[in-house]
């Protein structure tokens, strides 16, 4: 990807120079950590983060401070680019529409930090929390999404998950989020599933619309890395890598085929409203 000498954001808080160390206090043992771990990434349920992170994620609030190598400041720069891009992609989109677009905050750290959903360490993988509207990656985790799940490496891929976080802080400003909230709370948990599904969906959606309006800076591979790294968070591969079978009921982000799909359909079309993966998921 094209990214060197653009615009970096302002919105970047890179905590990995003073990293928060020490023991994580984990509640439900390896396998509530990995289930905790895949409903984060790409933003889980946002109401259910805290709690569950309070429960399984509890960093003790030791502080060391450490010079960052030359390449993770690249990396805060890519993050930083890849960031403002989207501040201006979604600034234009919703002055189109008349709405006035905030810009979401996003927090680089390592090893463990707070946030305004609770604590989070490098096991819950990266996510939006919308009480501080803040996006929260540790880089660590691309490594286990390329070890234990089958992602391939590339900056293309990074982009894409944190597009897809600041799809779920679109999802917050225009009310969705709270749409879903509420009617997840009015349905049984398969139910509830269902909507979580269409909901992630939408927020890949609304990371290949980011995409569209980034090819002129795209190399050739970056939507294939896209488009692998959505395919590796599938439900469906999760499940099969960590416990040999699929439980489609319990499916909460879609399948690899639906994440692909959504993903390609934003990136192709680049029109706002053509996201409605609930009415497709729901009936």
């Amino acid at each position: 990807m094209k990214w060197e000498g653009r615009r970096q954001s302002s919105n970047v808080e890179d905590r990995r120079g003073m990293s928060t160390t020490g023991k994580v206090v984990a509640g439900g043992g390896a396998l509530g950590i990995i289930f905790l771990l895949f409903q984060l990434f790409m933003g889980g349920d946002p109401q259910e983060i805290a709690g569950a992170l309070a429960n399984q994620m509890i960093p003790q609030q030791t502080e060391v401070a450490k010079e960052l190598t030359p390449e993770e400041k690249v990396v805060g720069e890519f993050v930083s680019t890849i960031l403002a891009s989207t501040e201006d992609t979604w600034t234009r989109l919703f002055r189109e529409n008349g709405i006035n677009y905030p810009q979401p905050k996003l927090v680089l750290f390592s090893g463990a930090t707070s946030s305004g959903c609770g604590g989070a360490s490098a096991s819950t993988g990266p996510f939006y929390c919308p009480s501080d509207q803040t996006l929260y990656m540790d880089m660590s985790f691309f490594n286990t999404l390329r070890q234990r799940f089958g992602a391939e490496g590339g900056d293309f891929a990074i982009a894409y998950v944190i597009a897809h976080e600041v799809g779920h802080h679109v999802q917050n400003v225009l009310g969705v989020l709270q749409k879903t909230h509420n009617a997840q709370q009015q349905t049984n948990k398969v139910g509830a599933n269902r909507i979580q599904v269409a909901t992630e969906l939408q927020a890949d959606f609304f990371a290949g619309v980011w995409a569209h309006y980034e090819q002129k800076f795209l190399d050739e591979g970056d939507v294939e890395e896209a488009m692998n790294a959505a395919a590796a968070v599938g439900d469906d591969n999760i499940q099969s890598r960590t416990q040999g079978y699929t439980r489609p009921e319990t499916y909460t982000h879609g399948t690899s085929q639906q994440r692909m799909y959504w993903f390609s359909k934003g990136f192709k079309t680049g029109d706002i409203n053509a996201g409605d993966t609930f009415s497709e998921v729901l009936n």
